[in-house]
């Protein structure tokens, strides 16, 4: 799979925004330090968390000129199986993210709880992402 193999079907092409991308990485930072803060119950810093995590991988399609078809059912998921192809995350990570993805979207549409250590997950793959992308746009200017 390459990302131009993508096009049409759950990408579509434009060209890298610097003043975007520096917006998204702000909102990322923003929701990872909501997503530590004891006052919020843990599904709600597991939301932040998760959208940090969706921000960043916003980023990294940015950065290599695309973003996902929001109007095609699992952009989500394009988003995160992507991020080996735009900033080299290894797999390894890119199945914890996907599992994070299931467990938000059991949390959403089914009411479940999020249990403390998920969200405690989910806000260290955000910090590890966050890490993970600062680097590779600072070595891919």
């Amino acid at each position: 799979m390459t990302l131009h193999n993508l096009l049409g079907r759950t990408l579509e092409a434009l060209p890298p925004d610097k003043g975007q991308i520096a917006k998204l990485l702000a909102a990322a930072q923003r929701n990872i330090t909501d997503a530590q803060l004891a006052a919020l119950s843990a599904e709600n810093r597991f939301d932040a968390a998760y959208k940090a995590i969706m921000q960043l991988a916003m980023v990294a399609l940015n950065a290599n000129g695309y973003r996902t078809l929001t109007s095609k059912p699992g952009h989500h998921q394009t988003a995160i199986q992507t991020l080996p192809l735009t900033v080299g995350l290894p797999m390894s990570q890119v199945i914890v993210l996907d599992a994070l993805r299931k467990q938000r979207n059991l949390s959403d549409y089914s009411g479940d709880l999020v249990p403390e250590s998920a969200a405690a997950a989910c806000l260290a793959a955000a910090q590890h992402l966050l890490r993970h992308v600062q680097t590779w746009l600072n070595n891919h200017p």
